[in-house]
């Protein structure tokens, strides 16, 4: 379809949504998930409702499993037949906009986001001062515990330090009936990772600074001798503890049945938790991750997620992508001025990110499940946004995973966790 210079002009300004009679055919624009069939048909509802004051453009929902989403929108490339929308983890966007495979948002798109999101979320959302995504959930970590095991163990309260958090893991097993204390995660990049990455922001860590890793700090050394004590000590079970492609399996089920006493996990898993437990959801509580000896307050590493737009689809295309999320993430699509994206994260237990879809929802995430993720919203530590992050993330599961079956020690775990993680952001940089 050729393009008026009107129209052309409206598509780089980013101006507000054109009426229907503007568009000269119907546009079709597909949008990539990897959300649960249920979350799916919440936003092919959405989908309806924008189509009712937008006829001519048909939204068409595809999802995947997490593990091949990435995966799917390389293969696909830029070109027209990959997704127009797709929802991306904020580690991958520094290599998607390296290879041009995002568009940047319209400068009208941008200011709103700008204004209406805090400005760390922003800032991921970004590469080299340009917006390229709109924000929508952010993902923090927190300990889960079993309030029922807790009390047969006789555990008056969570734990507050790594002391007490060993204390409380040893009483918490029981190996005769199959029960670890504390539940790790192993066989998903995330799963692995941000517990551990939790653990080290909470005593004093991080994981990179000014770009270059800092895996060789005295924290660090300290939060990979925590690993090693636990498996020693037999209160976690690495056998329990795997991941499948959808990011549940044992792990899961073993929290779920009540045969593990605590595990570190953010927040979105609330829904997974309710569907498998049903009554007994009510004997999960959340509390702060527990602080090392070498950290000064509770932390958690957080994460968000964004949806972006493919810059190998046609103009027109793009324009109506900008148009659909401008909209779903605008409160006038929601209900009781939240966003119709806001309401379809909360069924999930996801914490939105923009500023009203909070406010509009703060009486639900005062819940005793979500407000222990709220309450360390504002001393998380985002987790970095770097070219190679989503390779030296998997490097890290790997010697993580290695350390949790007893193939490496801690020193050397640490050891070969930094030189890694060198390399690989070394490497990414000159690309």
């Amino acid at each position: 379809m050729k393009l008026t210079s009107r129209l052309r002009h409206a598509i780089a300004a980013g101006l507000a949504l054109m009426p229907a009679a503007a568009w000269a055919e119907p546009v079709n624009i597909s949008y990539l998930t990897h959300w649960s069939p249920e979350t799916v048909a919440l936003l092919e509802t959405a989908a309806k409702e924008f189509a009712k004051t937008n006829p001519d453009v048909t939204v068409t929902v595809r999802a995947v499993p997490f593990g091949d989403l990435l995966t799917t929108l390389r293969s696909q490339g830029g070109g027209g037949e990959g997704a127009t929308i797709a929802g991306i983890y904020d580690l991958w966007l520094p290599e998607l906009v390296r290879d041009k495979l995002v568009a940047p948002a319209p400068e009208a798109v941008a200011g709103e986001v700008k204004g209406a999101w805090p400005a760390g979320v922003v800032s991921a959302a970004s590469v080299g001062g340009a917006l390229y995504g709109i924000p929508n959930e952010i993902d923090v970590y927190a300990l889960n515990y079993n309030k029922a095991l807790f009390k047969e163990a006789g555990i008056a309260a969570p734990p507050k330090t790594w002391d007490e958090l060993k204390d409380a893991a040893k009483k918490l097993t029981k190996k005769d009936a199959g029960q670890q204390g504390f539940g790790m995660i192993n066989s998903w990049a995330a799963g692995v990772v941000h517990p551990f990455a939790s653990l080290l922001v909470s005593n004093g860590g991080e994981l990179v600074t000014d770009g270059k890793p800092a895996l060789d700090s005295k924290q660090a050394g300290e939060t990979f001798q925590l690993y090693e004590d636990l498996i020693k000590s037999g209160v976690s079970d690495p056998s329990m503890a795997t991941a499948d492609a959808n990011t549940t399996g044992p792990f899961l089920d073993n929290f779920v049945s009540g045969k593990t006493g605590m595990i570190i996990m953010a927040n979105w898993w609330e829904s997974a938790l309710k569907n498998g437990m049903g009554d007994k959801f009510s004997n999960i509580a959340t509390a702060p991750i527990p602080v090392g000896p070498s950290g000064d307050k509770p932390r958690s590493i957080s994460y968000s997620w964004m949806t972006v737009v493919n810059a190998g689809a046609s103009e027109t295309q793009q324009k109506a992508a900008w148009d659909f999320l401008a909209w779903l993430n605008s409160p006038k699509s929601g209900q009781n001025g939240g966003s119709a994206m806001s309401g379809i994260l909360m069924s999930m237990g996801i914490l939105p990110s923009r500023s009203s879809d909070v406010e509009a929802y703060k009486d639900k995430l005062g819940s005793e499940f979500l407000a222990g993720y709220v309450g360390v919203l504002a001393d998380a530590k985002p987790f970095p946004v770097v070219l190679g992050g989503q390779e030296f993330s998997e490097s890290l599961q790997q010697t993580l995973e290695a350390l949790q079956y007893g193939q490496v020690s801690a020193k050397d775990a640490q050891k070969n966790a930094q030189a890694d993680a060198t390399s690989i952001l070394e490497r990414a940089a000159k690309k």
